[in-house]
């Protein structure tokens, strides 16, 4: 009897402890919401260049394209959403190794940008191996979500105001270099803006700077002569943020980098440019994020939306007012009769 009662004692004990024992609370997952980061962001990057990116949903995948300051907005290899609600984006380059043809010997390598949101804003660091891959650098940026572009304007209806002149024909004045630290290969030749970056064989490179207008602008119509000599390549730049191309590319296939385009984001739906060494006239205007081009009379772009900024964009805020640029770090180029009419609004 006492031995059972001792028994059943020792399972009342037990069942108390094993009452009072909590169970391990486990925390809820973080919800996987892509849709945070859909749309386009313009970015400001690290050292004072801007960026693009959109991320988009396809059927059953994320896809995504980037423009990383200079150059073109390009697709990336791959996208994903990562722990903690971390946006990665992959850019891959095939390096060539070694160039005999037996042994030939390529890699694939690849930056990637790792992002987080903050409402509007996204935070995000890109890490890119250098060459000997024996090391990485690392460059912060931040961006800002951009709106859906606006409807494209009635431009029958829009009202413009008076003319400016913005070159004399004489010199320089009104325009001044981006970068004052750079060399200035623009001079005023027999009434021409010329520009003529001269590199010296053998010689240290020159920097050549980018040359811009002291006022401001918002949306206008400018209209322009230029002149581009074979194998040479400039830029207008529509409030120092997109790039219409002034390029040499007589009887080229159609191509968002020909003559006329908005480089690497709309296409000329026509070729009219004139062979290289003609002079040529461009008819341009910018209103509501849209963008109308005519080369020589023939309209080749005919009122299209702009996403974003283009390589070689000074500032990342689409709504800002900015500066005529003309390219002058690629080749020789002319230009005359510069005249901008601003839209009233």
């Amino acid at each position: 009897m006492k031995t059972t009662i001792l028994l059943f004692a020792t399972v009342l004990a037990s069942l108390s402890i094993t009452s009072c024992v909590t169970e391990p609370k486990t925390e809820p997952a973080k919800k996987t919401d892509i849709s945070e980061y859909l749309g386009q962001w313009t970015i400001d990057i690290q050292g004072g260049s801007v960026g693009w990116i959109e991320v988009r949903q396809a059927e059953n995948y994320l896809d995504a394209d980037v423009l990383w300051g200079g150059g073109s907005v390009l697709p990336v290899s791959a996208v994903f959403l990562a722990k903690d609600q971390v946006l990665m984006i992959q850019r891959s380059n095939n390096v060539v190794r070694t160039k005999d043809v037996v042994n030939a010997r390529t890699q694939v390598v690849t930056d990637w940008m790792e992002i987080t949101r903050n409402g509007e804003k996204i935070n995000g660091i890109l890490l890119s191996p250098r060459r000997n891959c024996l090391s990485v650098d690392t460059t912060t940026f931040v961006g800002t979500k951009l709106p859906p572009v606006p409807p494209a304007p009635d431009l029958a209806a829009i009202k413009y105001g008076k003319p400016v002149t913005l070159f004399n024909g004489k010199d320089l004045t009104g325009w001044r270099l981006i970068n004052e630290k750079q060399k200035n290969g623009f001079s005023v030749v027999d009434g021409v803006l010329t520009n003529d970056p001269v590199q010296v064989e053998g010689a240290p490179h020159v920097s050549y700077g980018n040359l811009r207008t002291d006022q401001e602008f918002e949306d206008f119509n400018l209209k322009l002569e230029v002149n581009v000599p074979a194998g040479s390549n400039s830029g207008v730049y529509l409030r120092g943020m997109y790039e219409v191309q002034v390029v040499d590319s007589y009887k080229k296939e159609l191509d968002p980098h020909n003559m006329g385009a908005v480089y690497s984001r709309i296409k000329p739906t026509v070729s009219a440019e004139k062979p290289a060494g003609e002079w040529q006239t461009m008819d341009i205007t910018l209103c509501d994020r849209h963008a109308t081009v005519i080369l020589n009379g023939i309209k080749i772009i005919d009122n299209q939306p702009i996403y974003g900024p283009t390589g070689g964009a000074m500032k990342s805020d689409v709504f800002a007012a900015g500066p005529i640029y003309l390219q002058g770090d690629h080749g020789k180029v002319y230009y005359r009769n510069i005249v901008l009419t601003p839209i009233v609004k």
